[in-house]
């Protein structure tokens, strides 16, 4: 328990406080299921402890609860099981009684100077440390319940429990609620940025010029001054060899195209053998097939290789500009037009290939001199 007490030293101080194995102050229990039902199941999430309605009830779900075990109001659980990964290490004040899985741990305090409030912030400071982690004895041991009550933990008066409870609520509420403005703000700026995209690459940027139908129900009315061609008439779909150094490129959903090392490397799958890969260029126009409609689309800013999932594309001529025609793209997607062209290979993923891409009429500013 070395870490566990490192923990104290550092994030409470030993020096002001007391310390005792959660023994001391806690019970383990194990109170079988007398007979609740589904409508009394509770859940631990990373948002605490809740009722397992508000949570996503699709997937395999038992249907006999006789195994589950009662938790009471006031109780602390604890699920600690895969050591190595912290969103499964976790621990929750339990709302009101019901029953949870057999997996959890069951903390119930020993008397009423024991603030169960005060105790789970502890805990979840704890968890927020990475403590817990590795106080099993091994690679992906569980932490069971003995090794949990002989964690130390503050030995204080209920009344600094209690400033203390209240403190932490007050102000994680109130952190909250300033996340919570800054997302709706956060919202509001990336609908406002999509509308802008938007209103560029259909209206162009002077709101009085005249307007023609443009005979696309996506595209709607443009400039009368642009040109409607298809994408057949505009660029060429490559199929180059790879180089020997080439690194991987990757299309991301923001619509950057680069090379995979600049964002991150985990979490891909490798060919074992480089069969079907092509080779990119900086400045050519990439769209991956599988996850175009979900903005997968842009100007690659590096020279590398990608497999075949990928529609590389190159200007017919220099009066085509990549970079505004892969917004018309992105636009594209956002109205979910690539959906009605593509069939589906699996759900909500249309493979977008050039072949469809061929036939689309997409309209643009006419470059100075051209008819």
């Amino acid at each position: 328990m070395s870490k566990a007490r490192d923990f104290l030293e550092d994030f409470v101080g030993t020096s002001l406080w007391d310390t005792v194995p959660a023994k001391h102050l806690f019970r383990y229990e194990k109170s079988p299921n007398t007979g609740m039902k589904e409508s009394h199941r509770l859940a631990l999430t990373m948002r605490g402890v809740i009722d397992r309605s508000l949570e996503d009830n699709e997937g395999l779900q038992s249907s006999d609860y006789g195994s589950y075990q009662i938790f009471e109001k006031g109780d602390l659980a604890f699920k600690l099981i895969d050591l190595q990964n912290i969103k499964t290490s976790r621990v929750g004040l339990v709302p009101r009684r019901g029953i949870m899985s057999p997996a959890y741990i069951r903390l119930t305090r020993k008397s009423d100077k024991v603030l169960p409030e005060f105790y789970y912030w502890y805990f979840y400071a704890a968890y927020l440390g990475n403590i817990f982690n590795g106080l099993g004895g091994g690679i992906r041991q569980n932490l069971n319940q003995s090794e949990l009550l002989e964690f130390p933990v503050p030995n204080i008066d209920a009344l600094e429990q209690a400033n203390i409870a209240k403190f932490l609520d007050r102000e994680t509420r109130r952190i909250d609620d300033l996340i919570s403005e800054k997302n709706s703000f956060i919202t509001l700026l990336r609908e406002k940025r999509v509308a802008e995209i938007t209103r560029a690459v259909t209206k162009g940027l002077d709101v009085d010029t005249p307007l023609k139908p443009s005979g696309q129900d996506w595209l709607g009315d443009v400039p009368t001054h642009w040109h409607i061609k298809k994408a057949k008439h505009l660029f060429n779909n490559m199929a180059r060899p790879v180089e020997e150094d080439d690194g991987i490129i990757t299309a991301f959903r923001d619509g950057q195209v680069c090379l995979r090392s600049k964002r991150r490397t985990g979490g891909y799958t490798f060919a074992e053998k480089e069969v079907g890969y092509q080779r990119i260029h900086e400045g050519d126009l990439v769209i991956h097939t599988m996850d175009a409609f979900a903005g997968a689309v842009g100007v690659s800013e590096d020279t590398g290789k990608a497999t075949g999932e990928y529609a590389v594309c190159t200007p017919r001529d220099n009066n085509v500009n990549c970079h505004y025609f892969a917004m018309v793209l992105r636009c594209m997607a956002l109205r979910n037009y690539i959906f009605i062209l593509c069939p589906s290979v699996r759900e909500r993923a249309p493979r977008f290939r050039f072949y469809p891409l061929r036939t689309c009429s997409v309209a643009g500013p006419s470059p100075r001199g051209a008819r």
